[in-house]
C-alpha cells in the first residue's frame, strides 16, 4: 500500500507542476522524505506530514481524500503499519545543513523529516505542530495526552466553522486593528512583566487578520483585549487567532479554546469552574476523572493548559460586567477577551482595566477594501461586457462623494464586515437584487434604517432557495421564509429572556413559565403511563371499563407524583436537566464509576420508599372507597398498601439506581462536538437506561411484592396477593417507572416533552426542530459553538427578538377584534 501512496503523491505533485525540491521548500518536509515516500522506501508517513503535503499541493477536496485514504489504507485493511526502519545514511545530495538537528521530531517517527515539535518547552520556538485537517480520516494512533486530543478537536471544529461561514470565500475581509487608548490598557510595565524601576516602552501592536497569533505572542503577559464595535469582526478574529495559534503551537503552549463569555454569571460560579463546565458541555468525554479527584476538564483548566478566548464580554448581562471584570482580575490566567468598546470602558470605569492586558481596537473597512472584495463576490457577467459588475455604480458613487460632506448612510454602514456580509448575501448572491437601491437616501435616510433594511431582508434572501441535503444525509423539507422568521424570532426572544447567546437544545423549554413546564410534563406523563397501564390491563383482563378506570387512576396518580418530583428536582430550584456525560456499558463493569453506586443506593431507596408509600396509600384509599364508605377501613387499607408499595418500590428503586451507577462509564474523549451528536448521544444513553430500568425495576417489584406480602401477612391483617397480580404490577411498574424517569429526570426526556411536542403543538417551533436548526445553520443564520448553536451575530438575534415581540403585541391587540 505504500507504493499506492507514493504513486498518488507523485501524480498529484506532477499535476500541481511542482518538483520534489519545490514541494519540500513549501511544505518544510525534506526532499529526502518526499523522495522516500514516492519511491516506497518510506512506508509509514506520519499523518501530520501527509496533511502538510496536501495543504501545500492546494488539493481539491476529492484529491485530498484520495491522498489521505492512500496513506491510511493499510490500517483500514486491518493491518498495523510496520515500524519504520532505521534512518539510512544521508545521501550526498541530501546532506544535512548545520543546525538541522533542531528540526528533527524527537518524539515522533525518526524516518519522517516533517515538521515536528520543539525539542524544549520554548513558547517562542519556531518549530510548531502542524494543524489537523478536519476532512482527514481519524489518526489510527491519536495522541494520549488529553490536551493534545483537545487541540485536534478544536482545530477540526473551527476549520469546519470557518468554511461554513465562508470566511475564505473568495478571501477574508480585511480586519485591521490599532493599539487601543491608554485609558483601556494597563501599565506597560505590567504588560511587559518588567521588574520594579524598569522603563517600559509601549508595544506597537498594529496589525491585520493574519498577524493576530504573532501579535499575541509578542505580549509577555499573554493577556489581550480586543475591542471593536458591533459587526467589526471580533468573533472572526477570535476564530482566526485559535486556528493560527494551533497551527504554530508548541507542545508547552496551552490550547486556545473559544468560550462565549456572555453566558457566564460571575456571582454564582468562579471563572475556572465555569470554564471547566463549558469544556465538559462541548466535550462530554472530559467529564471523566483525571489523575486526581477532579475531571479532565478541571485538571486542564487548573494546570494552565487551556488558553481561554473569551468572546463577547459586552453580551454579559447588565450589572454583571463589573463583577466579571473583577473576577478576571483575580486570576492570572493568560487569555484573550473581546468586547464592544463602550461596554468594556463602562466596566473599566467602575473598577479597573484588565490587569496586565494589552488592548487593541479594530478599525473600519475602507473604500478600497470594498472595491477589492464586493465585485469578486458576484457572478461573472456575460461575454458582451466582461468588465461590468453590479457593484460598480455603488462604488463609483461612494468614491465621488465630496470629502467635505458627512459620509452617506451606505458608506457608514459598509464599514463593518457584518454589514458587508449581509449586503453581499442579499445583492451579490441574488442576481435580481440591484445594490444601487442602497444609494437611495430618501428611502434610507440614516445608517440605522439601512442596517434594519439589510437585517430585514437577510432571512427572506437565504430562505429563497431549497437546500439539497442536510448534514445528516437526509433531504431538506424546505421552510417558508415567514414561518422561519417566526420560529427564529421565538428562539431569539427565548435567548433574550435567558440572557445568554447559547441556543442549547436542553434549555428550549426554559422559555416557558415554570408552572407551564411542570404542568405539561405532568399531563403528558400521565397520558403516557395511563396509556401503557390501560393497554396492559385490557390485554390481561379483556375488560374495557376496568382498563379505562385503572388507566385513569394510575395515570392521574403517576402524573401528580412524577410532576411533583420534577418540580422538586428542577422547577423549585430554577434548574434544568443537563445532558448526561456518561453512557451505559452493559458488557462489563467499569471500575472508574463504582463509587457512585453506594450514594445512589441510599438516595434511590429513600426516594422510592417515599414515592411508593404515597402511591400505595392513595391507590389503596381510592380502591377501598369504591366498595365501602367506612373511613377507618379506607385509611387502614391505604396505610397497609402504602407500607407494602413503599418497601417494594424503595428496594426496587435503590437497586435499579445502583445498577445504573455500576454500568456507567465516561463518554469517549472525542464525543459530542456539535448539537446533533450530543442529542443523539443522550438519546442513546436514555434508551439504554430504559432497557435496564424497565426489566430490573419490574422484576424487583413483581418478586418483591410477593415477599413483602408474606412478611407482613398477619401482622397488619390478612393480605390477598396472587402471582398474576404480582406479575401485572411488575410489568406496569417497570414500564411506568422507566417512562416517568426518562420524561421527568433526563435532558432528552424534557426535550421530547417540551421541544418535540409542546412547543410545536403551540406553534412556537416546527415539528422537525433538529432539521430546522441544521437548515438555519447551513444557510448562515446560526453558527455552531461546540454543543450549542448561536445566532450568526448578536445584532441579528436582537433584531429578530424585537420583530418577534412586535408581532406578538400586534397579535394580542387584534385578537379580541
Amino acid at each position: 500500500m505504500a507504493g499506492e501512496f507514493g504513486e498518488v503523491l507523485r501524480r498529484l505533485r506532477t499535476a500541481a507542476g511542482l518538483t520534489q525540491e519545490e514541494l519540500a521548500e513549501r511544505s518544510e518536509v525534506s526532499v529526502r522524505t518526499i523522495r522516500g515516500l514516492e519511491t516506497g522506501k518510506r512506508t509509514n508517513p506520519r499523518m501530520t506530514t501527509v496533511q502538510q503535503l496536501a495543504k501545500e499541493l492546494a488539493l481539491r477536496p476529492r484529491e485530498r481524500e484520495e491522498l489521505l485514504r492512500a496513506a491510511v489504507r493499510r490500517d483500514q485493511d486491518g493491518e498495523r503499519p510496520a515500524e519504520p526502519e532505521a534512518e539510512p545514511q544521508a545521501e550526498p545530495e541530501a546532506e544535512a545543513e548545520p543546525g538541522a538537528e533542531a528540526d528533527e521530531d524527537l518524539t515522533g517517527d525518526p524516518a519522517d523529516d516533517g515538521p515536528g515539535d520543539p525539542p524544549a518547552p520554548n513558547p517562542s520556538s519556531t518549530a510548531r505542530r502542524p494543524a489537523v485537517d478536519p476532512h482527514s480520516p481519524s489518526d489510527p494512533h491519536p495522541p494520549s495526552d488529553p490536551a493534545e486530543q483537545l487541540a485536534a478537536l478544536v482545530t477540526a471544529r473551527w476549520q469546519r466553522e470557518e468554511e461554513q461561514r465562508q470566511v475564505q470565500d473568495p478571501f477574508p475581509l480585511p480586519v485591521r486593528w490599532e493599539t487601543a487608548p491608554e485609558a483601556l490598557t494597563d501599565h506597560w510595565a505590567n504588560i511587559l512583566r518588567l521588574p520594579a524601576q524598569a522603563t517600559a516602552r509601549p508595544l506597537d501592536l498594529d496589525g491585520e487578520l493574519g498577524e493576530i497569533a504573532d501579535a499575541y505572542r509578542r505580549i509577555p503577559s499573554r493577556r489581550l483585549v480586543v475591542l471593536g464595535r458591533s459587526g467589526s469582526g471580533k468573533t472572526i478574529l477570535a476564530l482566526r487567532f485559535v486556528l493560527d495559534h494551533l497551527r504554530t503551537r508548541g507542545t508547552s503552549e496551552p490550547v486556545p479554546v473559544i468560550f462565549s463569555i456572555g453566558a457566564w454569571d460571575p456571582t454564582t460560579i468562579t471563572l475556572r469552574d465555569w470554564l471547566a463546565a463549558q469544556l465538559t458541555r462541548d466535550h462530554p468525554g472530559y467529564a471523566a476523572r483525571g489523575r486526581g479527584r477532579e475531571s479532565l476538564a478541571a485538571e486542564l483548566v487548573e494546570s494552565g493548559r487551556i488558553l481561554p478566548v473569551l468572546d463577547g464580554f459586552d453580551e454579559i448581562a447588565d450589572g454583571l460586567r463589573r463583577p466579571a471584570l473583577e473576577a478576571l482580575n483575580a486570576t492570572t490566567l493568560p487569555l484573550v477577551l473581546t468586547s464592544r468598546p463602550a461596554e468594556y470602558a463602562a466596566a473599566v470605569a467602575e473598577t479597573d482595566v484588565l490587569t496586565a492586558a494589552a488592548a487593541i481596537r479594530l478599525t473600519d473597512l475602507t473604500l478600497d477594501d470594498l472595491a477589492a472584495y464586493l465585485p469578486r463576490t458576484t457572478r461573472k457577467p456575460g461575454r458582451e461586457d466582461p468588465d461590468a459588475n453590479a457593484w460598480d455604480p455603488v462604488l463609483t458613487a461612494l468614491r465621488e462623494q465630496p470629502p467635505d460632506r458627512p459620509d452617506s448612510p451606505l458608506a457608514t454602514v459598509l464599514k463593518t464586515p457584518l454589514m458587508v456580509a449581509l449586503a453581499r448575501t442579499i445583492y451579490s448572491d441574488t442576481p435580481d437584487h440591484d445594490p444601487a437601491c442602497l444609494l437611495d437616501t430618501e428611502r434610507f435616510g440614516s445608517p440605522e434604517k439601512l442596517e434594519d433594511h439589510l437585517l430585514d431582508n437577510f432571512i427572506p434572501t437565504v430562505y429563497r432557495h431549497r437546500l439539497h441535503g442536510s448534514s445528516s444525509g437526509g433531504s431538506h423539507p424546505g421552510f417558508d421564509a415567514d414561518r422561519a422568521r417566526h420560529w427564529l424570532g421565538y428562539l431569539a426572544h427565548h435567548l433574550t429572556g435567558l440572557k445568554t447567546p447559547d441556543l442549547a437544545w436542553w434549555r428550549f423549554g426554559n422559555g416557558l413559565r415554570r408552572s407551564t413546564r411542570t404542568l405539561v410534563t405532568a399531563v403528558l406523563l400521565a397520558l403516557a403511563i395511563g396509556l401503557v397501564d390501560g393497554a396492559i390491563s385490557f390485554g390481561v383482563n379483556g375488560r374495557v371499563t376496568g382498563a379505562l378506570l385503572d388507566a385513569s387512576v394510575v395515570g392521574l396518580l403517576a402524573g401528580l407524583m412524577f410532576g411533583f418530583v420534577h418540580w422538586l428536582t428542577y422547577t423549585a430550584k430554577g434548574k434544568q436537566a443537563a445532558p448526561s456525560a456518561v453512557r451505559l456499558q452493559l458488557r462489563r463493569r467499569p471500575g472508574a464509576t463504582v463509587w457512585t453506586a453506594g450514594p445512589r443506593l441510599v438516595i434511590g431507596t429513600l426516594g422510592g420508599a417515599v414515592f411508593g408509600f404515597a402511591y400505595g396509600f392513595v391507590v389503596g384509599m381510592v380502591i377501598t372507597y369504591a366498595v365501602t364508605s367506612d373511613l377507618s377501613m379506607i385509611v387502614h387499607v391505604g396505610l397497609v398498601d402504602g407500607l407494602v408499595y413503599g418497601s417494594v418500590f424503595g428496594v426496587a428503586t435503590g437497586l435499579t439506581f445502583c445498577l445504573l451507577g455500576l454500568l456507567e462509564t465516561p463518554l469517549d474523549i472525542d464525543s459530542a462536538v456539535n448539537p446533533r451528536s450530543l442529542l443523539t448521544t443522550n438519546r442513546g444513553t436514555v434508551t439504554t437506561q430504559l432497557l435496564v430500568w424497565a426489566p430490573t425495576f419490574g422484576a424487583v417489584v413483581g418478586f418483591g411484592s410477593g415477599v413483602a406480602v408474606d412478611l407482613l401477612q398477619g401482622s397488619v391483617g390478612p393480605l390477598v396477593w396472587t402471582p398474576e397480580a404480582a406479575a401485572l404490577l411488575g410489568v406496569i411498574s417497570g414500564l411506568g417507572g422507566a417512562i416517568g424517569y426518562a420524561l421527568t429526570l433526563t435532558a432528552w426526556g424534557q426535550w421530547l416533552v417540551l421541544t418535540r411536542i409542546w412547543l410545536p403543538l403551540t406553534g412556537r417551533l416546527p415539528w422537525a426542530v433538529v432539521t430546522f436548526l441544521e437548515d438555519a445553520y447551513q444557510r448562515g443564520v446560526l453558527r455552531q459553538a461546540g454543543a450549542v448553536y448561536q445566532f450568526r451575530h448578536a445584532r441579528l438575534q436582537q433584531h429578530l427578538a424585537r420583530h418577534h415581540r412586535r408581532a406578538a403585541l400586534h397579535d394580542d391587540f387584534i385578537a379580541p377584534l
